[in-house]
């Protein structure tokens, strides 16, 4: 397996990429060659398919192909919706490094966004209590940690501390930004890493479906939420966008594999029937960690 996408597949996901920016989400049977070749690669380089799964099909909406992007961007392969057909090699090279590098790493592949305590001061800048810093993740000491917290927003990031309730257990929690399609693959290589150590692993994301959803799929193994009691008196239709509807049947076949006991299903009831969430910048100062089951295959 190589990591250079063939120029065919390369093309045909760049057509997805053009009909998304019309339709909330386009479907192509996985017994398709492109599928097929596409989804080797996807696991190829830890790239999670299973919320995009359905039967037969695999369904692309933005997010995914924003990840995508982020994906071929720290390979060094040109972005979707362009092509290097006809140009020079020095025109080819504004594009990508595949001419000059082959397999070479851009410098972000390994990059993610921590929220830590700040150490130290910095002539000129003002200090604070915490700092976002930009790490290649191979250079933290895993052990030193004792929980990981991926939080979905960059806005939330910057505004989170771990002084809460919530996370009075934990001695020293690693904070790191989901990503986007600068840092997502340098975050899923570490969230892969963590999983090794057997160490809990929370999710702080936007209660919404896509939200839920993406904490879901990162394998953590609780999401920090509001009380249920609060959400019930806060929650509105209007941070539950249409284009999340494709969304949401994954969280309904979820839920129909939970027990009926489980502190998730009064959320998800919440979310799913009622039809009423709440972007994360809105939590109020208390949140509760929710456990979870891990998604499995339809």
């Amino acid at each position: 397996m190589t990591d250079v996408l063939k120029n065919r597949t390369h093309g045909w996901l760049s057509e997805i990429h053009d009909k998304l920016r019309r339709q909330p989400y386009v479907e192509k049977n996985d017994e398709l060659a492109a599928t097929r070749e596409f989804i080797a690669w996807c696991d190829q380089h830890g790239l999670d398919l299973e919320l995009y799964r359905r039967h037969r099909t695999l369904r692309f909406d933005r997010e995914l192909i924003a990840r995508v992007q982020g994906l071929l961007e720290s390979l060094g392969h040109p972005p979707l919706g362009t092509s290097t057909r006809g140009k020079t090699t020095a025109e080819q090279a504004t594009l990508s490094d595949l001419e000059d590098k082959g397999r070479g790493e851009r410098p972000r592949t390994h990059r993610v966004l921590l929220n830590t305590a700040t150490v130290g001061t910095r002539p000129g800048i003002v200090q604070g209590d915490r700092e976002i810093l930009d790490v290649d993740w191979r250079d933290l000491d895993l052990s030193a940690f004792d929980v990981l917290v991926m939080v979905e927003n960059l806005d939330s990031l910057h505004a989170f501390t771990p002084d809460i309730q919530a996370l009075s257990a934990y001695r020293q929690p690693l904070v790191v930004y989901r990503g986007d399609t600068h840092y997502g693959g340098g975050f899923s290589r570490l969230a892969k890493a963590w999983r090794a150590g057997g160490k809990p692993h929370l999710g702080l994301g936007d209660f919404d479906p896509r939200g839920v959803g993406i904490v879901l799929g990162s394998g953590a193994m609780q999401m920090l939420l509001p009380p249920l009691e609060w959400l019930r008196e806060h929650a509105t239709q209007h941070h539950v966008p249409a284009e999340q509807l494709p969304d949401q049947s994954v969280l309904r076949k979820h839920r129909e594999q939970l027990p009926d006991s489980h502190p998730l299903r009064g959320y998800l009831a919440l979310l799913l029937d009622e039809q009423r969430g709440l972007k994360q910048q809105w939590f109020g100062d208390t949140l509760t960690p929710i456990g979870l089951m891990a998604l499995t295959p339809d």
